[in-house]
């Protein structure tokens, strides 16, 4: 296998796998850059933990091409698990191990965890490493997961809804967490249907719906298919900005209006209310949320 990191961690394409007569991927496609963190956004069972099983050759493809680390996951699984370190979404830990113990072993699996960053992760996801893992709680047992993959020198992170039973201080220390691998070079593919942490961690995200990546890129590649929400204070009347095309959702009280626009006619919309006069304005990115609703629900 070559070892020599491409442009891009992971490439795949046309990938299809069914479970009977339910089909998890669609002709799936999608390309992770080498040192960037790529998030796969999707509500459960849009297909996310099965193309991580495909990447990491726990599942085989009906069809379609995959390599990650310009390896083939499902022929070179072994040497290619030396190179990845993974979290599931549903840790389960040999019961009778402690903690400590199981992130030795992961490490030995991936050639060693480096000793000092095993002690640092662990206090900071204050985690009792002496504990039996059949004493864990949901949450430690997943802290016990992250600490090992964190603290490896894995080129690839496959991180499948990671901070799931964490506390919001917790999250915070992950997300440090993930900037660092960044800084060190590392490639984090992260899955998560929590729209916030896709937004704070990540370089580039790919929407995934019904088994297919229906959209790609960066944030601001992607907002353009939202709308931003618009607050001014005006000193004269609004004259006619109601009816301008691409503005939708308009309310006004007194001398202060708000409304939302079409990314498309942002300009020219913000052009003629400057003609107005205007006191104050803000100007509200569309948020990841409502990118998300806008491939998977009904929107105004």
């Amino acid at each position: 296998m070559a070892n020599a990191i491409t442009s891009d961690a992971i490439t795949a394409s046309g990938l299809r796998k069914a479970f009977g007569r339910t089909r998890a991927l669609d002709d799936l496609a999608l390309t992770v850059r080498a040192g960037e963190v790529h998030g796969l956004l999707g509500p459960n069972g849009a297909g996310k933990t099965t193309l991580l099983r495909v990447l990491l050759g726990l599942v085989r493809a009906d069809s379609g091409v995959a390599r990650v680390l310009a390896a083939d996951p499902w022929r070179e699984a072994a040497e290619l698990h030396r190179r990845v370190a993974y979290v599931p979404g549903e840790v389960t830990l040999w019961p009778t191990l402690t903690g400590g113990e199981v992130i030795g072993l992961l490490g030995e699996l991936r050639g060693g965890a480096r000793r000092a960053r095993v002690a640092e992760l662990v206090e900071r996801f204050e985690l009792d490493p002496t504990k039996r893992c059949r004493t864990y709680s949901s949450g430690n047992r997943r802290k016990v997961a992250l600490v090992a993959a964190l603290a490896s020198d894995a080129e690839l992170l496959v991180l499948d809804e990671p901070t799931a039973g964490l506390d919001p201080l917790m999250q915070a220390v992950f997300e440090e967490c993930v900037a660092r691998a960044r800084e060190d070079g590392r490639t984090v593919l992260l899955a998560s249907h929590i729209l916030a942490e896709v937004e704070k961690v990540c370089d580039r995200v790919s929407i995934v719906r019904a088994g297919r990546v229906v959209d790609s890129g960066t944030l601001s590649d992607l907002r353009h298919l939202t709308r931003t929400t618009v607050r001014a204070r005006l000193t004269g009347p609004p004259n006619g900005l109601a009816a301008l095309p691409g503005v939708h959702d308009w309310t006004a009280d007194g001398d202060q209006v708000r409304f939302r626009v079409d990314g498309n006619r942002l300009s020219q919309v913000l052009h003629v209310l400057t003609e107005r006069e205007v006191r104050d304005l803000v100007c509200q990115p569309p948020t990841l949320e409502e990118l998300f609703l806008g491939h998977y629900g009904s929107r105004s």
